[in-house]
């Protein structure tokens, strides 16, 4: 996916003179580098690594979780990995450089000439970015921890030599993103900290010229380059998160109190930033959440174990960040599929299997201390008792009120989740149109439903898919009819300007967000995204009758219109006429519903089609199946309410 020079000027309009002026200082400071050889680290005499983890932690680990772990780490010593969908064979010695999905290898060269973005000149991004965060070796290290083999951290070695010598400072695609460097820096300090029982650690980093200059370049790429105004979103926090950690764990060099003191300050203001305060991510994507969420308490526990103190509106923000999480999960523990998702982590100390929003909300109850109403957690994972060695606990002195009862409805996030017996789970959408003027991780979703029962998407948000290199499934993914809403006229909600950029958001309200009826739940919202029309839906989850009825108004003049329904991959549908009857499995138990939908609408089921794309769902990053997909087609007049209604039978 390229982007032209008119992408480039939409883009701009989206930024304020501040964000100008910094983007011009930026483009100076890159444009000097490139004319100039990257300087030499000032070294680290004497340098000792005290980080370490304290006594006992080690043992803390719950054996199936590190059963799991070194299962993983056998596989990746066997040079196995998957990486959004991609199985690779290559990792005993890989290729930092090549995309396996397309087999391009991304130029060499200044890094800020590189073209990124361009499949075609590159290859897709996120797959050559992804083993450089150096995840995979955390695993790598914390097999060693747990077991002592040296195989491991001899492995770990090569690895991080082979980088390192294959990515000198400012060349090449993984010194282009700050988001990047900011993850890698938190993956070294862990694997420096998993290895500290190995011989040759200190040899590897602080006793080693090459590796201190990387860590030195990374950390003055990040004080220099920070993201900037429109684009200060969850990329922002990552690059303060580890510079932060690093500069904690590694703090040998000058300017090392000085780099920790600017990735604070810049910390503490962006999770505030990027945070409700009733604690949900304000890019309304639920991956991002918890990606913020990790990055947080990996910070946090590097400012503990070095004695740093961090202001108390940090601890606040990822208590009211776990609160939240525990809120909006399903029976199952899954949160909402909303916005979008490339399943990026903060900080990976896990094997494959593990709960990601189990091991989230488990390290929440051992540093803040779960509250009565939050669901059980009994997944076991490794990176809990490891954080939790090195957070101070907090929840249960901090001096804020939390919620006495679990939430419903999320008033600034415009988020309400409505729960009915037997697992029945439905999430409401009347929340603001993303994070900033440009929206990136939005998705045209405006007064969409997600239902669930017992875990099962049965009403489901599709997903994203991709980001790069496939414009016609990234438009399909996050828009209008990829949702379970309303379409006018063939247009999106909320209008595109290009990859990770909308240039006019829908406005979106909550009328009526009430669960204190034990016999029926109601929420109502509208939006203005089709003006001069006004999109209205009111929802209705019956306790008695186990139905959950939606009723769409489209005010305003005659209008094409669509209303779609997409039903996760587990779900089968009959439809005949405007009546779909529903079934899936649970646990061996055949389940099953009765999809009755609008009348004066003709509806047909979609699966698996590719031009144009339609009836699709997408797990995760770089995956997707065929789904089903049931599309009502017909006009509103402004006097029409189109009704449907989703029984459950068992």
């Amino acid at each position: 996916m390229t982007t032209g020079a008119g992408w480039y000027l939409r883009r701009l309009s989206r930024m304020g003179p501040l964000e100008v002026g910094g983007r011009v200082a930026d483009a100076v400071r890159r444009w000097r580098w490139r004319s100039s050889v990257p300087p030499h680290g000032p070294g680290a005499p004497g340098a000792r690594f005290t980080a370490v983890l304290p006594a006992g932690a080690l043992a803390a680990v719950p054996p199936e979780a590190a059963k799991r772990l070194l299962a993983e780490a056998d596989r990746l010593m066997d040079g196995h990995a998957e990486f959004f969908g991609v199985e690779r064979d290559d990792l005993v010695a890989p290729d930092w450089f090549r995309d396996p999905r397309t087999g391009r290898r991304a130029p060499a060269g200044y890094a800020f000439d590189v073209p990124y973005r361009d499949e075609d000149a590159v290859g897709d991004i996120k797959q050559i970015w992804e083993p450089s965060r150096h995840q995979h070796l955390t695993v790598l290290a914390a097999a060693f921890a747990l077991t002592g083999d040296e195989r491991y951290a001899e492995r770990v070695a090569e690895h991080l030599r082979s980088w390192w010598a294959a990515n000198p400072p400012l060349r090449g695609v993984h010194w282009t993103s700050g988001i990047e460097l900011g993850i890698r820096l938190l993956s070294w300090v862990w694997t420096r900290r998993l290895l500290d029982g190995w011989p040759g650690a200190a040899a590897l980093f602080e006793g080693n010229p090459v590796a201190l200059d990387q860590i030195w370049h990374h950390q003055r790429w990040l004080a220099a380059l920070p993201s900037r105004g429109s684009s200060a979103n969850n990329h922002v926090i990552a690059e303060a998160a580890g510079q932060f950690a690093a500069a904690c764990a590694f703090g040998w060099f000058p300017s090392s109190a000085r780099w920790r003191s600017g990735a604070l300050r810049s910390l503490e203001r962006h999770l505030r930033a990027n945070t409700f305060r009733s604690g949900l991510n304000r890019e309304l994507a639920t991956e991002y959440h918890g990606l913020v969420l990790e990055l947080g308490l990996a910070a946090l526990a590097e400012a503990d174990a070095a004695a740093v103190l961090v202001p108390a509106t940090v601890r606040l923000v990822l208590l009211r960040m776990t609160d939240a999480l525990a809120a909006v999960v399903d029976d199952r523990l899954r949160p909402p599929r909303q916005g979008d998702a490339d399943d990026g982590h903060g900080l990976v100390l896990d094997g494959e299997g593990t709960d990601r929003w189990a091991s989230l909300l488990a390290t929440g109850d051992a540093v803040s201390g779960r509250l009565a109403w939050w669901p059980e957690v009994t997944a076991a994972d490794v990176r809990t008792p490891l954080l939790a060695a090195l957070i101070r606990p907090y929840g249960r002195s901090t001096a804020v009120a939390r919620p006495a009862s679990r939430p419903v409805h999320f008033p600034d996030a415009g988020m309400t989740i409505l729960r009915g017996p037997g697992g029945i789970w439905c999430r409401c959408d009347g929340g603001p149109h993303g994070f900033l003027s440009i929206a990136a991780h939005a998705h045209a979703d405006a007064l969409s439903l997600e239902v669930r029962h017992d875990g099962v998407d049965v009403l489901a948000d599709p997903g994203t898919y991709c980001y790069h290199g496939q414009p016609e499934w990234r438009r399909y993914f996050r828009s209008t009819l990829g949702h379970n809403t309303l379409e006018a006229d063939g247009a999106d909600q909320s209008l595109s300007g290009g990859p990770f950029l909308w240039t006019r958001h829908a406005r979106t309200r909550v009328l009526v967000a009430d669960a204190s009826d034990p016999g029926v739940a109601r929420w109502c919202a509208e939006h203005d995204g089709y003006r001069p029309s006004v999109h209205r839906r009111r929802v209705e989850l019956h306790t008695a009758s186990r139905e959950l009825r939606v009723a769409d108004e489209l005010r305003g003049p005659r209008r094409a219109v669509r209303l779609a329904f997409h039903l996760g991959p587990a779900v089968t549908a009959d439809l005949t006429g405007d009546r779909a009857v529903l079934a899936w499995t649970r646990d061996g138990e055949d389940r099953s519903a009765v999809l009755d939908l609008p009348r004066q609408l003709s509806w047909r089921a979609h699966r698996g089609e590719t031009d144009p794309p339609l009836g699709w769902y997408s797990a995760g990053f770089g995956r997707r199946e065929p789904a089903t997909t049931l599309v009502g087609t017909g006009f509103a007049d402004g006097t029409q309410r189109f009704t449907t209604v989703l029984g459950f039978r068992g």
